[in-house]
Parts: structure tokens; sequence; C-alpha cells
């Protein structure tokens, strides 16, 4: 058996380097015998190490992530699991990407915990302010978690406690940061004064403490028992459970007994369910369709987007969805792909005052980047429980050729999935037994590139002047 040593600290760095003499030297796992320096002898550990060989090594990115915060948890046999996965992947390359082999779950399950590990020393931790010897103040903190992750908490400290002197000591070993940081041997528990910061940090805890929604278990799971005893909080928490009924009658009877003046504007705003009676005028739809919640899209959305144009146009042009302008404005085609429809329209002659213009989904779905919002495809489901809608502007409207533009709105009129590029530019009857003529999407001319867009926008403005000549 081949002994390797590693440090106290440093660990991950010093099995990094013999772990790779030793698989370069083809080494294999069963052969080593993995220790921390100063573990006592054992019966077998006596071979030197060999030299580095020539055996080229490979190294994904993810296995040293998932390795260095594995070499941080407490079970002695992380070195051993770490360096077979280090030889098994010179032969299987994609194995940190097989979440389903057993040496890759057991790792997976070793960097969860000591990733929890990390955040409840972050979270729990109480610092106490110490006798200071020069122009800093001093702080102190003692902390025993589960695992010796010191080394690997101890930057999230020194980045957030920059402009003081602190020391954290753990049974594992003592770090000390007075504008960098240096790790020791474990000494004995520091003597912490009581902190007057902690009588602010009390007030704050109990101030926002919710009595009606008490839930132990979970407040157990999140602050496990283990480290109360460090917590200055942890000492209001019996009192504050005794006494959460009581606050919550007194809660309840102070309450207001009359909604207050804003309320009626609140409620106003409220979508509620379907219509009951069927709507019998095109405005009439178009009011009741402003309070639809038939689906979840109107929970985000601005505001619903119904029809408009000509209520007794010949023909009817259906889209998919609002875009961010259309939501915004309540028009439908009034964003980029909508402006470049218009502009076809006009193109080959068509009439405005011939068309209806909706879309098949009347609500903005999408997915929130930043300040901006992107627009995101609707569901089958989605379109399923909209197409109520549809169908009851294509009854008022009645009109005598649809065009669906892009496959959500073929779907919703004719109710056949199948992707459009066979389908492009021919007649399918609707649900309904309409004609309907099937297109792209000016959305998608919008996202082709240059030699694809043109030939698109030819084929859709193809497909207009068809509709522009069977309505005339």
């Amino acid at each position: 058996m081949i002994r390797v040593e590693l440090p106290h600290f440093d660990r991950f760095d010093a099995w990094r380097a013999s772990a790779r003499q030793l698989a370069t030297a083809a080494v294999p796992p069963e052969h080593i015998l993995w220790v921390t320096k100063g573990d006592a002898a054992d019966l077998f550990g006596g071979q030197p190490m060999p030299p580095p060989g020539n055996q080229p090594l490979r190294v994904s990115k993810d296995f040293l992530t998932l390795a260095k915060i594995v070499s941080f948890h407490s079970d002695p046999e992380r070195w051993a699991l770490l360096y077979s996965a280090l030889v098994r992947m010179q032969a299987e390359s994609d194995l940190c990407q097989n979440p389903a082999d057993p040496l890759m779950i057991r790792l997976g399950a070793l960097a969860k915990s000591v990733r929890r590990d990390i955040h409840k020393m972050h979270a729990f931790l109480r610092f106490h302010e110490m006798p200071s010897q020069g122009p800093r103040r001093s702080f102190s903190a003692w902390f025993e978690p589960e695992h010796p992750i010191l080394e690997a908490a101890v930057p999230f400290f020194a980045k957030r406690f920059a402009d003081m002197d602190w020391l954290i000591a753990t049974p594992e070993g003592t770090a000390h940061f007075d504008g960098s940081v240096s790790l020791s041997p474990p000494g004995p528990r520091p003597d912490l004064p009581p902190d007057a910061g902690h009588d602010l940090w009390q007030t704050y805890f109990a101030n926002i403490f919710n009595p009606a929604r008490v839930k132990i278990n979970a407040m157990r799971s999140e602050m496990p028992l283990k480290y109360w005893k460090n917590l200055p909080e942890t000492q209001l928490i019996p009192e504050m459970l005794a006494e959460a009924p009581r606050r919550v009658r007194a809660m309840a009877e102070a309450g207001a007994t009359e909604a207050p003046r804003f309320a009626a504007k609140v409620t106003a705003r409220v979508r509620i369910s379907q219509p009951t009676a069927q709507p019998t005028t095109l405005a009439e739809a178009g009011q009741k369709a402003a309070t639809c919640t038939r689906c979840d899209l109107c929970h985000a959305a601005t505001q619903t987007v119904w029809g408009e144009g000509n209520p007794d146009a010949p023909l009817m042009i259906v889209g998919e969805a609002p875009g961010d302008q259309e939501d915004l404005q309540g028009r439908p085609f009034v964003g980029p792909a909508g402006q470049l429809l218009r502009e076809i329209i006009a193109e080959v002659g068509l009439d405005p005052e011939q068309t209806w213009l909706t879309n098949a989904v009347k609500h903005f779905k999408y997915t929130p980047r930043g300040r901006q919002r992107l627009h995101q495809n609707p569901n089958r489901g989605e379109i399923q429980h909209c197409r109520w809608w549809l169908d009851l502007e294509r009854r008022f409207v009645s009109p005598r050729l649809t065009v669906a533009l892009g496959a959500s709105a073929a779907f919703s009129l004719t109710g056949n999935p199948a992707p459009l590029t066979a389908r492009r530019g021919k007649i399918e009857a609707a649900r309904d037994g309409g004609p309907t003529l099937i297109s792209w999407h000016p959305s998608l001319i919008l996202r082709l590139p240059s030699a694809d867009a043109r030939s698109a926008r030819q084929e859709l403005a193809g497909d207009l002047a068809t509709a522009a000549a069977l309505i005339g």
C-alpha cells in the first residue's frame, strides 16, 4: 500500500498533486491509503510514492469543481472516492455528466452536504466584539460545523468584514484576519463576552416574527437545534412560540371591520371567471374578455389584447399571441412583427378596412430577463382555453377567409398540430368549416438569417396577395 499523507489545511491542492502523480503512474485505487498528516501509522502503508508516469491525464473543469467541494467533507473515504472517479474518467470522459452512476451520486451527495454546511456557517455564525489593540475593531466567534469547512467558508467573511480584525475558532482550526487570512491548528474555545450588538439583533428578530405563520418543523430544518446554543436570538424563541396564539387572537380582534378606501380600486382590477352568459355582440365579447381567467396567463399580463379592425371584414388574420408592445398598448400587431405585417399588407394592396386582426391567445406570455420580457410561445392548454374567445370573434365577424399566421394560430383554428413547412400556402378547413390559409408569422421572418428571411417574407407576401384576391 502507498500511504499518502495530506496536510491539515490546503488538503485539496495536496491531494490533487498526489493524485496526478499516482494516476499518471497507473496506480490502481485499491493500492493507495489516503490519510491526514498526524494520523496513526497503519500496518500496510509503507511503499514509496512512484515517480510520475507518461500516461496522459484528462480532467474536466466540472470534476475539479466537484472534487474541491467534496474535499471539505468529513467522510474519511472522500479522497479514495475522488481518486476512483479520476481513474475512471480516463476511460469514461463523460462520467461527471452521468447522474445515474453510483459513484457520482455519492460524490454529489457529499458535495451537497458540504454546501449546506458552508451556508449554515455563513448564516449562523455570530461575532462578539473583543477589546481592540489598535485602530481597527476586533471580533471573535465560535462555530461547530458538521464538516471541516473552515478553509472554504472564511473567504466570505474576509470579503464581508474586511474593515475589522476577527478570529473564527472551530474544532477543526482557527482563522485569523487582520487584512489577510491565516489558518492555525485548533485551540480551546475562546471566552466570548456579551456583545451589545446582540440586543439590537434580538430586537430585529423579535419584530420580524410572524405569530400567524409558525412552522416549527420548517424552522428547525432551516435552523437546526445544534446551532441554537451559539445564537443569541434563539433565547427568545420559546417565549415567542408560547405567545403566538395570544398574539394571533389580538391581531384578529384589531383587524379592520371595513375595507379601506383603496380596496374598491384593487378589487375592480381583479379578473373574474369566465362569463356565465354568452355575449350577444362583438363589443360585449371584448369587454368580457378583459376579465378572463380561463388560464394562468392573465395573472402576469398587463391586459387582454382583443382584436381590432372592421367587424364586418371578409378577411380575419389570426396571429399567435400578443408581444411586449401589444401587451402594453392593448392592441394587436403593433410591435416589430406587427409593423412588418402591416407593411406587407400595404405592399400587396390589401385594404386594411377589409381585415380583422386578432390573436389565437389574448394574453402576453413571457419570461422576465432583467428589464426585458422575453416572448414565450403559448402551450396547447393555453391555446385551447383561449379558443373559446376566438370562436366568439369568428362567430361575430363571420369572415369569408381566415389567414393563420404561425403554428399556434393554425392549431387553434384547425386543431391540426402538424408542422407548418408542408402546409404553408395551402387552404385548410377550420374547425367551424371556414377556409383557412396557412402562412408564416412575421416574427419568424425577424428571427431568420437575411437570406432565409427574404424568402420567408416573399412567401408571406404571396399568401396575403392570394388572400386579397380571394376576398376581392
